[in-house]
């Protein structure tokens, strides 16, 4: 027998969705027939799959212990706890990722990356605990490739991470990126407008100025904020954010990324000595259109990341 008592980041999910995270060695089937022959009950009665957990319930597991984990390796334990924060409450912590990290682990199973690293930081400062959490982790709400540094927000609790997910899937966050372009776009300031069309074998998009069946509008606003020989400093406003947006569509007026070995030129980067592409999501700010529950008091914030590679190598001594 086991029992979990529902804690705050447990409270509002179904009883199925529950037990998926928290036995993830039960199978579905015998979940539903376990509940159904009343071996997991709530507060000691029979539940459905589809009664929603509320803080303070008692789940109760009669059921074999060879569905609970004996032992968990915390592998968030064996990266660094190093991160740069730039914002934290006891909701969300703002991180600057560098580049060179990867948010989650990847195909090639790679152990360093940010939320480990969130983990090992926010379990050294004691608000973190697997043992004490039966369904929740702390999760990033949004993600940048590899080779891409800036923002990236991490939620502390369930009820964090519920809302900024679906404020994000709103668009009431305005986040803003820095890059440098090679060349001089035709305008100081423009919005312009394509069309992307993804190849997921080569990882690879392709713009055009048509539409046709199987390709996607895409937006991007830009503002040139200073010029240096043939390198511009842009800030950049996604209306649309599909993969590689902007790397692929400033490289389709003329003005690639430095650094941009999959859109921009190889021999212009060697030039520079720029093997990474300069683009960071530099600047974040919450512009909630409706509630925010325990969020509301971040509307109108605004946070920036400092230290940006690219733009003190090239444009400290442009200001």
């Amino acid at each position: 027998m086991k029992e979990f008592l529902i804690n705050s980041n447990d409270a509002g999910q179904r009883v199925d969705k529950f037990l998926s995270k928290a036995v993830k060695k039960l199978p579905m089937s015998l979940m539903y027939k376990y509940l159904r022959t009343k071996r997991i009950k709530l507060n000691n009665k029979k539940c459905e799959i589809s009664t929603k957990l509320v803080e303070g319930d008692l789940l109760t597991l009669y059921i074999n212990d060879e569905f609970f984990e004996d032992s968990v390796a915390y592998n968030f334990l064996s990266v660094p706890a190093d991160i740069n924060v730039i914002f934290e409450d006891r909701n969300i912590l703002i991180i600057d990722k560098k580049n060179g990290l990867v948010v989650h682990e990847d195909d090639e199973n790679t152990i360093d990356t940010l939320i480990n690293r969130a983990l090992h930081y926010l379990y050294n400062k004691g608000e973190y605990n697997p043992e004490n959490e039966a369904s929740f982790v702390p999760s990033l709400c949004n993600r940048l490739d590899r080779n891409t540094g800036g923002i990236i927000i991490c939620a502390k609790n369930a009820e964090s991470l519920r809302i900024l997910n679906q404020k994000i899937k709103d668009r009431e966050l305005e986040k803003l990126y820095l890059c440098i372009a090679v060349g001089l776009p035709p305008k100081k300031e423009d919005t312009i407008t394509a069309f992307l069309k993804k190849d997921e074998g080569q990882n690879q998009v392709f713009i055009s100025d048509k539409k046709v069946a199987d390709n996607k509008t895409i937006i991007t606003k830009y503002k040139v904020l200073k010029t240096k020989g043939n390198l511009s400093l842009l800030e950049i406003d996604l209306i649309t954010g599909r993969t590689h947006q902007i790397r692929a569509h400033m490289a389709h007026i003329g003005c690639p990324l430095l650094g941009d070995g999959k859109y921009g030129s190889n021999k212009t980067n060697r030039e520079y000595k720029i093997k990474t592409q300069a683009l960071y999501s530099y600047k974040l700010t919450f512009r909630f259109k409706t509630d925010a529950g325990i969020l509301n008091y971040l509307n109108n914030k605004s946070f920036e990341a400092k230290e940006i590679w690219f733009k003190n190598l090239f444009f400290k001594d442009n200001q």
